[in-house]
């Protein structure tokens, strides 16, 4: 034994071949904390003074290689000064410097998930062996970031400047077949393998069949570009990713110009423009933002863990109502591996739950995701009834009828009695209360709310909707459910609208009230795209349903008529009046077409002007922030009620509802960061300026409180 501490050890075979085997203690996954990388410059230290050692192998203990740096250690770095930050950085880069400057061969037998820093000690070594089921990747710029131990000098000299600008920029997981064919790895074998087939590198180069020196000087030294070449490449690359990321996003784009920039330098210059460039972004507002995010998901995926402990999963799932949606709930649970009974009183509507399902698959298939056979064998996981006959057996019933509180109430006591006792009923309501529709029930502690989003295949979030009377082991069976699904999972108490409708409706009350004082829709919807929404609220309002939209807002006026009742017709109702239901019948506030691939491209008809004439003011010339503030104050308020009466247990959970069910901009963080990262003083400030709009503008007492004590949601 070479070395041997809490994360690394280090061993060496008869023939003089090391291995560096990662393996941190207490851990699922191995990861690069302080601990770990201490340990690691200590392994390499004593490496350099072991004689006779011939070649190194990097391997792991665990399933995964590492998973990256342990993002909650090195949040705290962005908060340290240039210098010190620098300093840190120099110390790993300094230390992959070590293991790629060894004496001898060195290879990364990649095992399971190499991310981030673990990619980039692979990228230290002068060989690596993947395994055929891991995925490697640089996903730093997801956070804000790019990467800062190497990464953007090692890639571009090993897979080309313009694949090492796709794989950093866009931050994907790259599968083998991938990796190999950019030339990533050298070579891909079954995981059980791995470590021979990097063993037997090594014996390759002691063979002299290959030369590592000669590897290591060629990944070593600058590329080679005429001017010309250099331009056409990155000009091409900084027009395809400035498209996709967007002014909000400035970490693809810095790392292009980092790229750029070091490829023709050495490696040591190279690596001091990473550092220079990945400071500047660690200290940006939208690195803090994204960091947040991924820590926010983290503990909501730990709390998830916590409340489904010890839950049978279930086994089979049934849902009730086979239209686009039932099939969406039907597509998703066989997809993850849940079979599931679809349920509904007419033929018509299982064939369109049948070919919603079908048609996803399809698409899976076309884009190389899945085989036909393993298609097929999930379809087969759907089981399309118009009797209770199976019901018997089920665990979780999923009712996805059509909204309407009646309706609802008598399908649930219907299928009530033909479950098993412990049987779990959920409703697929989005804002009809859960108390209510529990009230005719026998059982009502089995009872809650699972709200999907549509589409459901796309869209990450569940709300879990708990009601008066339901019971905790019915929530953990449904969470236990949604995680099973691929789901991110979100508990909330019962209310008009639960979290992200009740947040969304006054919102589009910002918005009725801008378009009655005769804003241009347009001029909204492209303001707030290019404040970072993925739709304006008029194109969004088109998307959920004209019909959806005007029947919730009934719900929330109801619920909360002192802030979201309001006098006369407005937009909405005067587009529900003239039946323009949106996407759904083709012609909302914009009119839809089908595209080449048969979805609805949005069209502007000036014939909606005249339309809505009767309940718009004349034209009326908005700022830019103006109709941000008056479409965001609401949402914001809101948010914040939501967490005051405990709605929504935490900001990070509230702050992912909204993210995950709205498209809430990423780069703000949520409706609560943007709060922290505004000031509540400042946004205090702003909502008077905008009082006389009435309630939906105050700030709450607690929020005013808050801005006097500058307080904040996220704390310190």
């Amino acid at each position: 034994m070479i070395f041997e501490g809490q994360a690394i050890k280090v061993t060496i075979d008869d023939v003089g071949v090391a291995t560096v085997t990662l393996d941190l203690a207490g851990e699922s996954v191995n990861k690069f904390n302080s601990l770990t990388l201490g340990e690691l410059g200590q392994a390499i230290d004593a490496l350099k003074h072991t004689d006779d050692v011939k070649g190194l192998i990097f391997s792991s203990a665990k399933d995964v290689f590492v998973v990256g740096a342990d993002i909650t250690e090195f949040i705290s770095w962005f908060k340290l000064e240039d210098q010190e930050l620098t300093d840190k950085l120099r110390v790993v880069h300094d230390l992959f410097d070590d293991i790629s400057n060894l004496p001898y061969p060195t290879v990364a037998a990649i095992n399971g998930i190499a991310l981030g820093g673990g990619m980039e000690l692979s990228l230290a070594c002068d060989y690596r062996v993947m395994a055929d089921s891991a995925k490697i990747g640089l996903p730093e710029t997801q956070l804000g970031i790019y990467p800062g131990w190497g990464g953007t000098v090692r890639l571009p000299r090993l897979i080309g400047a313009d694949n090492a600008c796709e794989w950093i920029c866009g931050g994907a997981q790259k599968r083998s077949e991938d990796a190999l064919k950019d030339g990533a790895v050298d070579a891909v074998v079954p995981a059980e393998k791995v470590n021979d087939s990097a063993r037997h590198l090594v014996q390759q180069v002691l063979d002299g069949k290959l030369d590592f020196q000669a590897r290591r000087e060629q990944n070593r030294a600058p590329l080679q570009f005429s001017p010309i070449e250099k331009m056409m490449v990155f000009e091409s690359v900084r027009g395809v990713v400035g498209a996709k990321a967007g002014k909000h996003y400035p970490a693809p784009m810095a790392a292009i110009k980092t790229m750029e920039k070091g490829i023709s330098q050495t490696m040591e210059k190279a690596a001091e423009t990473e550092i220079k460039g990945f400071i500047k972004l660690a200290k940006g507002p939208v690195a803090k933002s994204l960091v947040t995010l991924f820590l926010s998901d983290q503990a909501i995926k730990k709390s998830a863990g916590k409340l489904t402990k010890g839950v049978a999963p279930v086994k089979q799932a049934a849902v009730l109502g086979a239209g686009i949606m039932g099939g969406g709930v039907a597509y998703q649970s066989v997809s993850k591996g849940t079979p599931i009974i679809m349920k509904d009183i007419r033929q018509e509507a299982l064939d369109l739950g049948l070919n919603e399902a079908n048609k996803l698959f399809n698409g899976q298939i076309s884009r190389g995701r899945s085989t036909a056979e393993k298609a097929l064998k999930a379809m087969n996981g759907i089981t399309p009834v118009l009797t209770y006959g199976e019901f018997g057996q089920v665990d979780l019933v999923v009712e996805a009828v059509v909204e309407n509180v009646k309706v609802k109430k008598a399908v649930l006591a219907e299928v009530e009695g033909h479950l098993a006792e412990d049987a779990i009923l959920t409703s697929n309501t989005s804002t009809i209360s859960i108390t209510e529709l529990a009230k005719d029930l026998k059982r009502p502690e089995n009872f809650c709310g699972m709200h999907f989003f549509n589409p459901v295949h796309r869209m990450p979030l569940v709300e879990v909707i708990r009601g008066e009377k339901t019971s905790d082991a019915a929530i953990a069976k449904t969470v236990a459910y949604a995680q099973a699904m691929g789901k991110t999972p979100v508990v909330v108490n019962d209310c008009p609208g639960f979290l992200v409708n009740r947040v969304l409706f006054p919102y589009f009350a910002g918005f009725s009230l801008l378009m009655q004082e005769g804003a241009d829709f347009q001029q909204v919807d492209k303001a707030m795209e290019k404040f970072g929404w993925p739709m304006g609220p008029a194109y969004l309002l088109d998307v959920v349903g004209i019909d959806t939209a005007y029947h919730a807002d009934q719900v929330m006026a109801e619920g909360f008529p002192d802030r979201m009742q309001h006098e006369g017709v407005n937009a909405v109702d005067r587009l529900f009046e003239l039946e323009r239901f949106g996407q759904k019948n083709g012609k909302g506030f914009y009119q839809y077409e089908a595209d080449r691939k048969g979805k609805p491209k949005k069209i502007f008809n000036a014939e909606i002007n005249e339309l809505l004439a009767p309940v718009v003011a004349s034209q009326t010339d908005l700022s830019e922030e103006d109709i941000i503030a008056r479409m965001m104050i609401p949402l914001c308020i809101e948010t914040v009620r939501c967490l005051e009466e405990n709605i929504v247990a935490s900001a990070s959970e509230a702050d992912m509802g909204l993210i995950y069910g709205i498209g809430f901009p990423p780069y703000l963080g949520g409706a609560l960061h943007y709060l922290d990262q505004m000031g509540l003083q400042a946004f205090c400030e702003l909502a008077d300026k905008f009082s006389h709009l009435g309630k939906l503008y105050e700030p709450t007492a607690k929020m005013r409180d808050m801005a006097k004590n500058a307080q904040t949601y996220y704390g310190a």
